[in-house]
């Protein structure tokens, strides 16, 4: 039984190591949304909206999901008898169309406090199997090419078991195969392409093949599956959509349709862990491989994506980096790390995300807050 009696909504910023750039535009800062749920229980829960503050990567910024979540989510939490954390997604979803990112903010919330209720980790309230995950680096466009290749190889060296490189029209083929050149063909390497491309482009595309590539992500447009189908059709690299797997219908229609042979499963875009699950479970039947992918979160998000991370069919390298990728400091204690193999620890020690929050350094870092009360 879950009965929120309190939740408050706190915007941090935290200033990116150095900046992230991908096709649609470069990130200095990251404005995070979290979010602390409090059940009458005593029960007390971090959570995080990864949601940007522009909308290039989802329809979703900091500005829409933070009324969204004071409006007309969070009142039919708060002071609710909640059966099961189960039973949260379909009560976020009743008329109340998209939003995923504020509801899954508020559903994975639930689900963490639920674990603690049992007195289980995180990960294995979800079914995870898992006590490490291997992790992948996600490189963004660089200013040269010179730059790329040492980044890359730093990366491989790092123990980093893939390097995801953003591509973009003008900095794609010939980038990619100076890379794949200078580690060699035995490196695990993929492009990302965050909808930079259309159809139009798939003779070029297709010249990602001769580099032997993992996958290219998200090549055309977000909401698109016919094109990204006929794309698949003309290459011999497995497509991975992102963007374009919003539900478990969106994946189920991939399949149907041959749109991509690979799924990039962020539980903040597909509204958070039921339909996470659900996906995991649609793909592994259909021998479909799964991956989970970064939203640039704070260790906080990071905890979450690594509690899924730990199901069976995430059979390939997540973006489940170490907090000093991208933060001087993060917020969580100890902060994310990797071993020398690339291989992330799931917290399976205690109750909950296992890990312990930096509350002073949060509250210290807070622009902005709000509390909802029953």
């Amino acid at each position: 039984m879950i009965r929120l009696d309190r939740i408050v909504l706190r915007e941090i910023r935290l200033p990116l190591r150095e900046p992230f750039r991908i096709s649609s535009g470069e990130m200095r800062e990251r404005r995070i949304l979290l979010l602390e749920l409090f059940d009458a229980t005593g029960v007390h829960a971090w959570a995080e909206c990864v949601v940007d503050d522009a909308p290039n990567y989802s329809s979703e910024t900091i500005d829409t999901a933070w009324p969204t979540i004071v409006r007309w989510l969070a009142p039919r939490l708060i002071g609710a008898d909640v059966a099961s954390h189960t039973d949260v997604h379909g009560i976020l979803e009743q008329d109340v169309r998209g939003h995923h990112m504020a509801k899954a903010a508020l559903e994975m919330g639930c689900w963490n406090i639920a674990a603690q209720q049992a007195g289980l980790p995180l990960a294995r309230l979800l079914g995870g199997t898992r006590a490490q995950i291997a992790t992948g680096i996600s490189l963004g466009i660089q200013r040269d090419v010179a730059t790329l290749i040492a980044k890359a190889t730093e990366s491989l060296a790092a123990g980093y078991q893939k390097v995801k490189i953003k591509i973009a029209p003008g900095r794609d083929i010939e980038w990619v195969a100076a890379v794949r050149h200078a580690v060699g063909d035995d490196a695990h390497l993929m492009a990302d392409a965050n909808n930079a491309y259309t159809l139009a482009d798939a003779e070029r595309l297709a010249q990602l093949d001769a580099l032997h590539l993992m996958m290219i992500e998200q090549p055309l447009a977000h909401d698109d599956l016919v094109r990204h189908a006929e794309l698949q059709k003309r290459l011999r690299t497995p497509l991975c959509l992102d963007e374009s797997i919003t539900s478990l219908e969106r994946a189920q229609d991939m399949h149907t349709l041959g749109a991509g042979r690979i799924v990039n499963i962020k539980p903040g875009r597909v509204g958070g862990f039921a339909q996470s699950i659900a996906i995991h479970d649609f793909c592994e039947e259909h021998s479909i491989p799964v991956w989970c992918g970064g939203m640039l979160e704070s260790g906080i998000g990071r905890a979450y994506n690594v509690a899924l991370a730990s199901l069976p069919n995430f059979t390939l390298p997540g973006d489940l980096s170490p907090s000093a990728r991208y933060w001087t400091q993060d917020v969580v204690s100890p902060e994310w790390t990797m071993d020398a193999r690339g291989m992330v620890q799931v917290p399976l020690a205690e109750p909950g995300l296992g890990i312990a929050v930096d509350e002073d350094r949060i509250r210290a870092l807070t622009v902005r807050s709000e509390e909802i009360r029953a």
